[in-house]
């Protein structure tokens, strides 16, 4: 049994930071770049999850996942939805770098 609650702990724990943002490559995110950002694309989405890793805390954005997933269906879906700041980071981050998110 405390096997089994060890295992749920960490699940959780590696939820919080699993956001893979999916990026239009085609096209240029403003009319202020010149040329496409495409070329950067691994080492700006490396470099924003850094960032945003550095800047969250895990166990908040661990308790976001329990209380989305666990909580708020137990009590009908009463309690507003907690939004994931990892994943705002990220995708801000990617945002400023030029290119263009699509989720």
């Amino acid at each position: 049994m405390k096997n089994i609650l060890l295992i749920a702990i960490f699940v959780c724990l590696l939820q919080a930071c699993s956001y893979r943002p999916i990026i239009d490559t085609a096209g240029r995110s403003s009319a202020s770049f010149n040329e496409s950002q495409s070329k950067e694309i691994t080492n700006d989405i490396m470099i924003c999850k850094n960032l945003a890793k550095q800047h969250t805390n895990t166990l908040v954005e661990s308790y976001k996942v329990v209380h989305n997933l666990y909580l708020r269906p137990s009590t009908l879906w009463l309690m507003p939805k907690a939004e994931y700041t990892n994943k705002k980071l990220v995708k801000n981050c990617l945002l400023g770098r030029g290119h263009n998110v699509i989720n």
